[in-house]
């Protein structure tokens, strides 16, 4: 059985320290909800949480829209990705939102200098409308809702 699909289940990655579980898990949950909740229901159209060591030692999911929460330091896959994407937003020089463009539209770092700026880059990310941007990208067509 298919568990995910690499174009519209979203990887959503944090460090494996204890820290960075305190900090940033609690951050990627609220995440994962909020894609779980914009994807209707349907099968593929979800979050999935993970930590960096297994993005990173599974190939297979760098082809995967991909959400890496935390600081370069706590989060392998933040620390790649901040030498590869431009910062779309920033506040303060402390927290920050990196998107890629054209073949790299599908990664995105959310960082902060510490525990409350990346919260911060997090919230920003979900209240200004680029969560819903990058689903928009990922996910063209919308399902019929009936309410």
């Amino acid at each position: 059985m298919k568990l995910i699909d690499r174009d519209e289940t979203v990887l959503v990655v944090t460090g494996a320290s204890p820290a960075a579980a305190e900090k940033d898990h609690p951050l990627a949950l609220r995440l994962r909800d909020e894609i779980d909740r914009r994807g209707y229901g349907l099968p593929f159209r979800r979050a999935l949480l993970v930590e960096d060591s297994a993005w990173v030692g599974t190939p297979s999911f760098h082809d995967n829209p991909t959400i890496a929460i935390g600081g370069p330091g706590s989060n392998a896959v933040v620390q790649h990705l901040t030498e590869n994407l431009p910062t779309v937003w920033n506040r303060d020089e402390r927290s920050f939102i990196q998107i890629g463009g054209d073949g790299k539209a599908r990664q995105v770092a959310l960082w902060g200098m510490d525990s409350t700026a990346t919260k911060e880059a997090v919230e920003a990310f979900v209240e200004e409308g680029m969560l819903d941007a990058l689903l928009d990208r990922l996910w063209p067509f919308k399902p019929v809702v009936n309410t």
